[in-house]
């Protein structure tokens, strides 16, 4: 016979106390583990900073005029 397993967010105080974002109902107690998953100013930023490369190539002169009839059909 197998586990299950089931993610349920929560929220873990400074103080250690962990509140669930929603009510969980069981037959019996269950064993469980808490991943914590901490954020930095850095780690928010990262989609942002990965995507600025790629983005960047759009960033030309040749670009702009490649793309300039659209706003001559928008106007």
């Amino acid at each position: 016979m197998g586990a299950i397993l089931r993610s349920i967010p929560a929220t873990v105080s400074p103080d250690g106390s962990v509140t669930l974002s929603a009510p969980v109902e069981l037959s019996a107690p269950a064993i469980a583990m808490v991943t914590l998953i901490i954020e930095t100013e850095e780690c928010r930023m990262e989609p942002a900073l990965l995507s600025e490369a790629a983005l960047d190539d759009w960033n030309r002169t040749e670009e702009d005029e490649a793309w300039a009839y659209l706003s001559e059909v928008i106007s």
